[in-house]
This record gives structure tokens, sequence and C-alpha cells, in this order.
């Protein structure tokens, strides 16, 4: 007789979680429109969140590079702990509901249209919250070196070669996956915390390309007078967002599907090891 899988307060097994991502995928690609943007909205903001808090990590001169950089990261990943616990639809994220479209769950225009829909509401999220910042005065700390390091990290994006910003794109939405899929294991505040820190602290301690974050960089960036052109910026937006999609939904979403939930796949009572 098989082992049985535990249940209570254990986590969830790999083929259950790609069940539980399968399912939800499909309640997100049919969510009423307003849900969906209101939703989105919010998400864009708590990256937002979470690339201020990294913003002021990387003001502090006094700490070495591999510490700002960890520090920072670890400072980021509120962001993504808001949108997991707190509620909201985040693009990168969504790029989860492949694994329903491969399941033919969800139709090709379901998935495009959710999609594009998220993406353009955490555009206003984290545009908006980067206005907010800017009218509060927040960047004029540390005696304006917090208004420089946006500049900067702006800037940087901005001056990307495309094949950079794509495949740091790739990478960046591999480990952000990855911390939804370990969040979907937990079965409590405390579990999803622990599964999204450690993957969100190394993607930006890596120094890897999160569409949504850049999204809060460039309007705070050019609100603060820095001189982007309106072309790089675009550029690396297309090409970011094209690697996130690239690094969620093939590389983890479609290769977890393959795993657990294709055709003649392993049952998910298959017991663990």
């Amino acid at each position: 007789m098989p082992e049985p899988v535990l249940y209570g307060s254990d986590a969830y097994a790999p083929a259950q979680i790609a069940e539980r991502v399968s399912a939800v995928g499909v309640r997100k690609a049919r969510l009423p429109w307003l849900t969906q943007a209101l939703l989105g909205i919010l998400a864009g903001a708590f990256i937002g969140l979470g690339a201020l808090t990294f913003t002021l990590v990387a003001s502090d001169a006094s700490l070495g590079f591999a510490a700002q950089r960890l520090v920072g990261g670890l400072a980021f990943s509120l962001g993504l702990l808001l949108v997991a616990v707190a509620g909201a639809e985040l693009f990168t994220g969504n790029n989860l509901i492949a694994m329903a479209w491969a399941g033919g769950h969800v139709r090709t225009g379901e998935l495009l249209g959710h999609w594009a829909l998220v993406c353009l509401a955490n555009l206003v999220g984290a545009a908006g919250l980067a206005l907010l910042v800017w009218l509060s005065g927040h960047t004029a700390m540390n005696g304006g070196a917090v208004a420089r390091a946006a500049v900067a990290i702006a800037s940087a994006k901005a001056e990307l070669p495309w094949a950079e910003a794509f495949f740091r794109g790739v990478l960046c939405n591999v480990l952000v996956c990855m911390a939804v899929w370990m969040a979907f294991a937990g079965r409590s505040v405390v579990d999803k915390a622990v599964a999204i820190v450690f993957p969100v602290t190394a993607f930006v301690a890596a120094g890897f390309e999160h569409s949504i974050a850049n999204m809060y960089f460039f309007p705070l960036a050019l609100l603060l007078g820095a001189p982007l052109a309106a072309t790089d910026i675009a550029a690396n937006l297309a090409w970011v967002i094209a690697g996130n999609i690239v690094g969620g939904s093939v590389l983890v979403a479609l290769v977890y599907w393959t795993i657990y939930l294709r055709p003649g796949a392993a049952p998910s009572d298959t017991p663990r090891t």
C-alpha cells in the first residue's frame, strides 16, 4: 500500500502544488475585469513599496557591496509578501497561469487578455506610488542620497543592452515564480513568508530585472529630473517583460505542467521522499 500523503499542518507536496496553481490560474483568468484591474493596481503599488525599501538600502554608502545587495534584496521582498498575503494580481507571478493554459483550462485569449490588463494595472499602481513618493519628499532623506540612488538605479536599467535586459528578466522571473510556487506549498502566513523571502532576495541581490519594479523606478527618476529617453525606457520594459514571460511561463509553469499535469503524469497522491 502506498504511503499516504500527510495533511493538516504539513506542506503541500509538489504535485499538489501543481494542481493548486492550475486551479487558481483558472479563477484568476476569469475574474471580473474591474477586480483584475483594481488588484493589479494594488500589486504595482506593493512592488513599488518593495523597490522603495530597496532604494533606501542602496542609498547607504557605508554598506559593502555584498551586504548592500543582500540586505536590499531582503527589503525588496516586502513587495511580493504584500502581494501573496494581502492579495493582489501581479503580472510576473501570474505568468504561472500558463500551467492552466497548457492543460486546456484557460483559452489563449483569456490568458493574453489577463496578462495585458494586469500588466497595465501594475504600471498604474507602480507609477502612482512613484508620484506619491515624489510628492511626499521622501527622496530627500539621507541628504538627498535616496534621490541619487533612485536616479542611478533607473539610469543603469535604461542603459542595459537588450540581451542583458531580456536574460536578466528570464532569471528574475524564474526566481519570482519559484517563490510563488513554494508559497502555494504553505498553509500559514509564516510558511508563505519563508518561501518568498529567499528567492526574492536572490534575484535582487543578483541584479536581475523585474518589469513591475522598473515601472516604479522609471517614473520616480523622471520626476526627480533624470534625463531618461522614452525610447530607452520602452525598450527596457519590452525586453524585460518578454524575459519575465519566458522565465515564469516556460521555465517554471510549463516545466512543472510537463512533470505533474500532462496526460500520463504521476498522480497527485504520489508519496513524497
